[in-house]
């Protein structure tokens, strides 16, 4: 994958964007201005992974996607992860690649009060191309739909189900919104309105995930071949443990350019869908916006609290399954020592039986001495 560098600020005046987002996938949600890079081959195909237990709750989940780093000219794999929402009542948008006619670029994700367009990527977990049903806050507290997401019921107790139809079903499980083979999605009328949102940008648990795949080379497609053996993550930054996932399937890797028409007549281009260019631009939170640190750390509070009574209620019943078979040996052994008896009883039985019925022996009487017989006298006695 080549990435041919161009001067941005001419291309930007010619093709009227207002953002032209270099890779990696800027974190930082504000325009970015001078050199950019140039990126004609597709992102890979999503791959196919399970999705790690929500590990508490108001974590929302946040999928995987491939991001571009010009340092080594090629996409690496951005694994799936939960992240604490960094205000109630937000959610989270997934960022998505759009081919606009020359090259692709990167449309960062957002937080907001209602999930806007994502290109119509099929992302799953909820994630099915429009809006999200994975789960939906109540106040202060995040549901969690079942059907949909992996929750352990002993640790979260704030779900529900309702089923879900998914029709966006795509066997080639594109990443990307226009150009070849891309996916033609258009936004709705809502989620243009989401767009004018308040947006709050990724925080730095996101970035530091992007940076930790980034640095990982197992991570990089062009090792990978589209299956990264780090497809998700419980936590962000938690690349290793049990909980880790990997990809069951991997993703095509493309090298071919998207719309190679389009550059012999750029008068027809094909392009995806880029944010309106009277949204606001994707920014950093004013300081009266900054992410509720507070909540933040009463979530945190919250889960710790959580997990401290599930440990606590864990310990009652092992407590009580070990007062339960100790109940239940006590039991066995007096059970045994019953039958015992028992058998001993069987077995005495007969011994009684015969003794009685044994005729009793005859003993010869002791001599009486008061009826003793007089003792004869001798003739010179007399």
């Amino acid at each position: 994958m080549r990435a041919n560098t161009i001067i941005c600020s001419a291309s930007l005046v010619l093709l009227g964007l207002a953002i032209f987002v270099v890779a990696p996938p800027a974190l930082a949600a504000t325009p970015q201005v001078g050199v950019a890079v140039s990126i004609t081959s597709p992102p890979p195909d999503l791959p196919v992974y399970d999705q790690p237990p929500c590990p508490g709750g108001t974590y929302i989940w946040v999928p995987g996607y491939w991001a571009w780093d010009p340092g080594f000219g090629g996409y690496y794999w951005v694994p799936g992860t939960w992240v604490l929402a960094p205000e109630p009542g937000l959610l989270w948008t997934p960022g998505y690649w759009s081919w606009n006619g020359i090259s692709f670029i990167w449309m960062d994700g957002y937080w907001g009060p209602v999930v806007g367009f994502y290109g119509g990527v099929n992302y799953g977990f909820g994630y099915f191309g429009r809006g999200y049903v994975g789960g939906r806050w109540d106040h202060d507290r995040f549901y969690y739909n079942r059907s949909v997401t992996n929750v352990n019921e002993t640790v979260v107790h704030n779900v529900y189900n309702t089923t879900v139809v998914n029709n966006n079903v795509t066997v080639n499980r594109v990443s990307y919104n226009g150009g070849n083979g891309g996916i033609s999605a258009q936004p709705t009328p809502e989620q243009e309105a989401a767009m004018r949102e308040r947006h709050v940008a990724p925080v730095s648990a996101q970035r530091e995930q992007m940076n930790e795949a980034r640095s990982n080379r197992q991570l990089w497609a062009s090792e990978n071949q589209g299956r990264p053996p780090i497809a998700a993550t419980p936590k962000p930054l938690e690349f290793k443990g049990r909980n880790v996932v990997a990809a069951r399937e991997a993703g095509a890797v493309h090298t071919n350019a998207a719309a190679p028409a389009n550059h012999a007549n750029p008068s027809q281009p094909n392009p995806g869908v880029q944010p309106n260019r009277n949204a606001p631009a994707e920014r950093a939170p004013a300081p009266n916006e900054r992410p509720n640190q507070t909540y933040q750390q009463e979530q945190q509070q919250r889960n710790q609290e959580q997990m401290r009574m599930n440990e606590q209620q864990s310990k009652q019943e092992r407590k009580q399954q070990k007062q339960q078979q100790e109940m239940e040996r006590q039991q066995q052994m007096q059970q045994e020592r019953e039958q015992q008896d028992q058998r001993m009883q069987r077995e005495e039985r007969p011994r009684q039986e015969q003794r009685q019925a044994a005729p009793p022996q005859q003993q010869q009487a002791p001599p009486q001495h008061g009826n003793r017989p007089p003792k004869e006298r001798k003739p010179d006695e007399q």
